[in-house]
């Protein structure tokens, strides 16, 4: 996970490999550290480098649009892989946190 730079309330966070039971608690206490600045307010997932996310990774991202919601703030994701998307359209993650752009490689399937 790298963190780019935080601009005024936002920080985007680059996402890589695989967001799944065996990573979700150490990516959990990473965004939890960045999330503890109390001016971030809005967090924005690059997740064109995460090629696999399970259950447990929907867990983690449901948990820090939760602490996010109670700012006021918000969670977005960006550059998400084809099954990722599928995923987030399959369990209506799209619903609750806003994709930024297109999914990643034309088809939305």
């Amino acid at each position: 996970m790298q963190q780019a730079k935080a601009l005024q309330d936002r920080v985007t966070v680059v996402l890589a490999g695989e967001l799944d039971h065996y990573t979700a608690s150490q990516i959990r206490a990473q965004l939890d550290e960045i999330l503890q600045d109390p001016t971030l307010n809005h967090l924005v997932l690059d997740m064109g480098n995460l090629t696999f996310m399970d259950s447990s990774g929907i867990g983690v991202l449901l948990g820090r649009l939760r602490i996010l919601q109670m700012r006021g703030g918000s969670l977005s994701v960006k550059n998400m892989q084809p099954p990722i998307a599928k995923l987030f359209r399959l369990t209506g993650m799209h619903r609750v946190i806003t994709v930024l752009d297109e999914f990643k490689g034309g088809q939305s399937e």
